[in-house]
This record gives structure tokens, C-alpha cells and sequence, in this order.
């Protein structure tokens, strides 16, 4: 199992930060990297034309049905399927291109399709349209030569897109986020979260730098996600110790440091505490498979 996870950045050079491709193209030149488990710095939108294959998302694998959609949020863990046979395409896409200006940033953050606060967004497609042809539009747009109107054009397009599928989504999703004052929080925090929780775990960071006191953090957190800030926090803790667990050589004594331990005593009660193994146990358990 230990594979350390690769980190890539967007595709340099190309004139505006978003790109179409055919994964089966790819994998003619770097399967090897594809089928690896990595981490991106951009959005996916994955087009699953034929096959079954399963897509890995860190320990929850997805099993993938001909004519399906999968949005992936930046910075999620994934790797493709290495032995299945399938056809796909992809729209890669960044915070610079699609964050222009303020309201796009704060569009971006409340879909559906990209806030894993739940679960990744998983479409299963009855007809092609309109997909099919926003997004023969977005190619062609995209092959011309750049113009002072063609980022914009391409945005409306993509955002045309986002808006048809979450409108089919949310027919099929357990849970719907509701803009709100509650979900600005939790997506502050959660933001935070993302960067500061190597070295900070304690609700009271968070809450100061979202400037509201715990009690309404937690209220918020509660109402949204049915979860308190500290376990969030010790969700994020968890997900990474595992994924260093079971995809790096690190020592047991590197990641607790590395994860902001003091001690790797503390680490193991940690870990333990919340997985009910000792970091040790779940790296040979996962090893056995």
C-alpha cells in the first residue's frame, strides 16, 4: 500500500487555466501516474462514457456506471482504475480562471457539485442534453484563438453547465445546502480547517479567526453538518494520518510530527482513540488486503 501521493499543479502555458482532455489519451502517456494516487490543485469534471470502472477517492471507492458525472473538488486524493477498461473525458479547471471577481468565487463555494462538506457528487445521467452540448460549446470555444471575450464566454458556459447538473443533482442527493449565514461559517472554518490543522486543533483558533465566539462556530456546524467543530477537526486529523499511514513510508514517529504531535505516544492514543487501532494495526490491517 505505501505509495506516496503525488501532488500536481495545473498545466502551465495554456491561455486560460482550463482544459478539456481524454483520460483514454492520458493514459496513453502516463497511466502509470493516473492510475496512482494523487492530488491536484484544480477542479475536475469527469465525463464516464463507457465502462465500470471504480474511481478511488481516499478510502471511499466509488463504482462508476457508463454515462455518469464526477465532480471533484481541488485537493482531494483520487486515483483512476488501473485494470478496468473505460472511456472518459474531463473538464480541469482553476480558482484563477473561474474566480475572476468576488460573486464568482462565492458561487464556486456554494455548489453542490464542489463542496464535499457531504459527500462527492456522483451523477448519473438520463440523456445527454445538455451537457453534451454546453460542452461541445466550451471545446470549440476553447480551440479558437484567445480574445478579450473568450474567458467569459467560457465561464457562463462552464457555469451554465455546474447550474443544469445541481439542478440534477439535488434531486438525487441526500442533503441540500441552503445558502445561510450558518454555511458561510462552516465554509470559513472549513477553509481554515484545510490549512491550520496540522497545528492547530482546538475549537478556539477557528472561532477566533471566523471572529465569532465557539458557542455560535458550534451552532453553526451542529445545524449544517450535525457535527461539532471538534470533531470535524478530528476528522481531518484522522483522514490524513491515514493517508500517510497507508500511502507513505513514513515511520509512525515521523507522522505524529509531521501531523503536529509532540509526542508519538500522543499520537497513538489519538489515533486509537478515534479509529480503535493503533497506527501500527491499521497500516498492517490495510497491508493484508
Amino acid at each position: 500500500m505505501s505509495n506516496n501521493i503525488i501532488h500536481y499543479d495545473f498545466k502551465s502555458g495554456l491561455p486560460l487555466e482550463i482544459e478539456i482532455v481524454d483520460i483514454r489519451e492520458l493514459y496513453k502517456q502516463a497511466k502509470e501516474s493516473l492510475t496512482s494516487l494523487h492530488r491536484a490543485d484544480f477542479y475536475h469534471i469527469i465525463w464516464f462514457e463507457e465502462g465500470f470502472p471504480t474511481h478511488n477517492l481516499d478510502f471511499k471507492p466509488i463504482d462508476i456506471k457508463p454515462n455518469s458525472l464526477l465532480f471533484l473538488p481541488k485537493g482531494i486524493v483520487h486515483s483512476f482504475d488501473a485494470e478496468v477498461p473505460f472511456k472518459a473525458k474531463a473538464i480541469l479547471f482553476t480558482d484563477a480562471f473561474f474566480g475572476q471577481q468576488a460573486d464568482d468565487i462565492q458561487f464556486l463555494r456554494q455548489r453542490l457539485l464542489f463542496n464535499d462538506l457531504f459527500e462527492v457528487a456522483h451523477l448519473q445521467l438520463t440523456t445527454p442534453d445538455p451537457y453534451a452540448s454546453i460542452w461541445k460549446l466550451i471545446t470549440e470555444e476553447l480551440a479558437r484563438e484567445k480574445d478579450s471575450n473568450q474567458a467569459i464566454i467560457v465561464k457562463n458556459l462552464l457555469s451554465s453547465f455546474l447550474l443544469y447538473a445541481e439542478r440534477a443533482f439535488k434531486s438525487q442527493a441526500k442533503k441540500e445546502l441552503q445558502p445561510s449565514q450558518d454555511l458561510q461559517l462552516v465554509l470559513r472554518f472549513r477553509d481554515l480547517l484545510e490549512v491550520n490543522f496540522k497545528t492547530h486543533k482546538l475549537v478556539s483558533y477557528y472561532a477566533q479567526h471566523c471572529y465569532v465566539t465557539e458557542k455560535k462556530l458550534n451552532a453553526a456546524t451542529s445545524r449544517i453538518l450535525g457535527k461539532t467543530p471538534k470533531q470535524l477537526i478530528d476528522e481531518r486529523v484522522l483522514l490524513e494520518a491515514k493517508r500517510l499511514l497507508a500511502y507513505s513510508k513514513e515511520t509512525v514517529k515521523e507522522i505524529s510530527f509531521s501531523l503536529g504531535f509532540e509526542e508519538p505516544t500522543n499520537f497513538i492514543k489519538y489515533f486509537k482513540k478515534h479509529s480503535k487501532l493503533r497506527p501500527v494495526e491499521f497500516r498492517v490491517q490495510l497491508n493484508a488486503v
